[in-house]
């Protein structure tokens, strides 16, 4: 009976697991290396999420579970590409057709309206959306948090309503340019009614996941994806720092979270990793080191679970 239990418990636990969803972004060119998968290595990823069962499901499928609070599916992945490149609908697009792969392309609307040369246009995301779910990236793709409010909203606003006539539908989606983000831009991408808007984060989905703040791994030539698929959600609210600190100095971090761990690893770009104490699951530890990069990620991870804060000098 006991045996019985347990070997239950197991499989109840293999089937509620942690979902990851990736973002790519060029396919099989070679002139941007910094955010291209070469078509071997993408046909690579996709025979290593085979063979190792994993699930390569709609995006929609993944937001609908959280949405109604049912658990998230054993292995299921999601794969998202940004920036509508023309290299995904010439070299790209083929692989996911061969694969059954389902995919959604986060649309940079003045690329595609403005027919940009290294862009689909909207013939082609019309042909794309045959095989796979358009999400809304923007109008100009501009750094959101180097923008004024009113700006921000004009952006939103001349994208979604070409969106719409081009497309004939309004995005459930958003995904933010570069995955810049503060709570001002937060509250305005909210204001717009899209059922969930994602970063680009390095993390997991959990079904404690925010829909408004999901976060996405980006993928290219040398991702390691057997050990981004290894990483759990780790569910913290940030509360330092919470913008850039306007004289460089970050002084100090503080996360709340229900981490039942006495230290935990806190990674800070040019700055390097640590380790933290956690007291009751809070970590409140004095820095005062001066930042290195404009756009810098803070990654605070206890063993393999992760969650991982953006903040980005204004100007």
């Amino acid at each position: 009976m006991l045996r019985t239990l347990f070997l239950l418990g197991l499989w109840s636990l293999s089937l509620i697991a942690d979902a990851h969803i990736f973002v790519y972004h060029r396919f099989g060119d070679d002139r941007h290396l910094g955010t291209n998968i070469s078509i071997q290595t993408l046909r690579e990823h996709f025979d290593y999420l085979k063979s190792n069962d994993y699930q390569v499901v709609p995006l929609s499928q993944i937001i609908k579970a959280l949405d109604s609070k049912e658990p998230l599916g054993q292995k299921w992945v999601a794969i998202t590409i940004d920036d509508n490149y023309k290299s995904f609908y010439e070299n790209g697009l083929e692989v996911f057709k061969e694969y059954d792969y389902p995919f959604t392309l986060f649309v940079y609307v003045e690329a595609a309206h403005k027919r940009y040369g290294d862009f689909s246009d909207w013939e082609e995301l019309r042909d794309i959306a045959n095989y796979g779910e358009l999400g809304f990236h923007s109008y100009a793709h501009p750094h959101m948090t180097k923008i004024d409010k009113k700006a921000l909203k004009e952006d939103f606003e001349k994208g979604l309503e070409l969106f719409q006539k081009e497309l004939g539908f309004k995005p459930r989606y958003f995904s933010y340019p570069y995955g810049e983000f503060d709570k001002d831009v937060q509250k305005i991408a909210k204001s717009y009614g899209f059922e969930a808007i994602f970063n680009q984060n390095i993390g997991a989905i959990s079904n404690k996941s925010d829909l408004m703040n999901l976060d996405r791994i980006a993928l290219g030539e040398n991702s390691n994806l057997k050990e981004l698929l290894s990483y759990t959600h780790l569910r913290v609210e940030w509360i330092e720092p919470s913008i850039y600190p306007t004289n460089n100095i970050l002084k100090n971090i503080h996360v709340k979270s229900s981490l039942d761990a006495s230290k935990a690893g806190l990674y800070i770009t040019g700055l390097g990793q640590r380790e933290v104490p956690v007291v009751d699951g809070i970590v409140n530890f004095t820095i005062n080191e001066p930042l290195t990069h404009e756009r810098t990620r803070l990654v605070l991870s206890v063993g393999k679970s992760i969650s991982t804060h953006i903040i980005t000098k204004d100007n």
